[in-house]
């Protein structure tokens, strides 16, 4: 068997690799090593279509596996620290409301993430207002019924930034630390909203 012939053999066990690969990193690093030795087997064997093909998905995959490496060291950096989502902001849309404007009401289909840039949010059924920084929204799109558990109004006048439903759930499938990131926040949430009922029904009873 001649180097060009183990090249291609190399070539082809690596494509194979990336199907029994578990994350998304480990099978773009195979795929990258697949695409040099598919270029080395393509240049020696004489196959220019395979060369060009694979000259072409080298880039591609390069740049893919940097995005995706920087996207979760960022999510990994969050889940380890205060829960700041400082570091969706790249990935979001601006968005202004008048004071007294409803951003959503209570029952409405869930579908966005929003995180205030300025301003205050009002949510009247439990009396909280959130400031800026905040994140709101993330318990409706992650409820099986997919409604607002609460109605959220303006305040203020207010600059919102937001995401849809399907571009967070893309962010979450290409790495799951994100999904731990919304989980330990709506975790956070739900006990903070619970604690805040708990107190009112006991100042409601004692009075």
């Amino acid at each position: 068997m001649t180097l060009i012939d183990g090249l291609g053999y190399l070539a082809s066990t690596l494509v194979l690799l990336t199907f029994c690969m578990g994350t998304m990193l480990w099978l773009r690093g195979i795929a990258i090593c697949s695409n040099l030795a598919f270029i080395g087997y393509g240049f020696g064997a004489g196959l220019y279509p395979v060369l060009t093909l694979h000259l072409i998905l080298l880039p591609l995959n390069v740049w893919i596996l940097m995005r995706m490496a920087l996207l979760l060291r960022k999510a990994n950096l969050a889940a380890a620290t205060d829960l700041s989502p400082a570091w969706l902001q790249p990935f979001m849309r601006a968005k202004r409301f008048k004071a007294g404007e409803a951003i959503f009401q209570k029952g409405d289909y869930a579908d966005s993430l929003y995180m205030i840039a300025s301003g205050a949010i009002r949510l009247p059924e439990i009396d909280q207002g959130l400031s800026a920084g905040e994140l709101f929204g993330e318990v409706g799109l992650f409820s099986v019924e997919r409604r607002r558990t609460q109605t959220a109004i303006a305040a203020t006048d207010v600059e919102l930034l937001w995401m849809t439903e399907g571009e967070l759930k893309k962010l979450c499938e290409r790495n799951p630390g994100l999904s731990l990131y919304f989980l330990r926040l709506t975790a956070t949430r739900m006990t903070a909203n619970a604690a805040r009922a708990s107190s009112q029904l006991l100042a409601e009873s004692s009075a």
